[in-house]
């Protein structure tokens, strides 16, 4: 009977977690939502702050704010395993996974005995570029903290984001295999300065890659932003054309979302009965 007891006191426990890194309507689930964001910003805004000429003892102060950040991002990654129904597809959740590759590159610094250079270095540099893949998460439903948004807003937000990480990502990783060679890129603002004019086919000249790996990441920029783009912006499109069919399936052919006054299916004739309002 105490076993029993146990168990569901630790199930209730779990759901609770779990309830509250998800919803977005009471108070404290607003909280947790407005502060993760912030301190998602926060922590972009280190890993862009960092490329620039700064102070020794603002740098400092920069890594122990990161560390203190990766802490509460840590400790939020386990809290969603520990909350989730199924710890397994939780921990293979792209989301997760992005998660965990955020806060990995300052892990790794206590794990191994690195100093605090190598984070400006190598692949470790290019993982911390994956943090701005966290805001994705807060695109996953229409509820957000300040209330519910129309599917159309959500997709236009999530066409956003996406331009947005597309020009960012690209930017890290040109900054982060050009900055050694290219004197035309010493922080993250010419690179950023790069990839706009690049992906938006401008192409000034001023800044060129020297690199081989900064010619690849180029390419792959422009293909991702060639594939990406037109397809979330398609999807945009197409349901800001058709938010004034009424979305009844036609029961001969299965053609769905037809026009508001519509009798009959316009693809092929068969009668789909659509109630109309005699007022209109």
């Amino acid at each position: 009977m105490g076993r029993d007891a146990s168990v569901s006191d630790e199930r209730n426990r779990r759901e609770l977690v779990e309830f509250y890194l998800l919803d977005h309507r009471t108070i404290p689930g607003k909280i947790i939502d407005v502060a993760l964001l912030g301190l998602n910003l926060v922590f972009v805004g280190i890993f862009i702050v960092e490329t620039y000429p700064i102070g020794a003892e603002f740098r400092s102060l920069l890594w122990r704010l990161e560390v203190g950040i990766a802490f509460i991002f840590s400790v939020e990654y386990v809290l969603r395993l520990y909350g989730a129904p199924d710890r397994i597809s939780e921990f293979f959740n792209g989301y997760t996974m992005v998660d965990l590759l955020a806060i990995l590159p300052t892990l790794f610094v206590f794990a191994l005995p690195v100093s605090l250079g190598a984070l400006q270095i190598g692949f470790l540099r290019a993982i911390r570029i994956v943090r701005v893949l966290r805001f994705y998460r807060f695109t996953d439903d229409a509820e957000f903290f300040f209330g519910t948004i129309s599917d159309n807003t959500l997709r236009a937000t999530k066409l956003l984001l996406t331009i947005l990480v597309l020009l960012f990502v690209s930017a890290a990783v040109f900054y982060s295999v050009e900055t050694a060679s290219n004197p035309d890129v010493s922080t993250f603002g010419d690179a950023f300065y790069y990839a706009v004019i690049t992906l938006s086919t401008t192409g000034f000249g001023d800044i060129i890659p020297v690199t081989t790996a900064g010619r690849w990441v180029t390419v792959g920029a422009i293909l991702a932003a060639i594939i990406v783009i037109p397809r979330q912006a398609s999807k945009f499109v197409r349901e800001w054309a058709s938010k004034e069919k009424v979305n009844v399936t036609c029961p001969h052919c299965g053609l769905s979302h037809h026009d508001p006054d519509a009798s009959h299916c316009k693809a092929c004739g068969h009668v789909i009965y659509q109630e109309l309002d005699s007022r209109t």
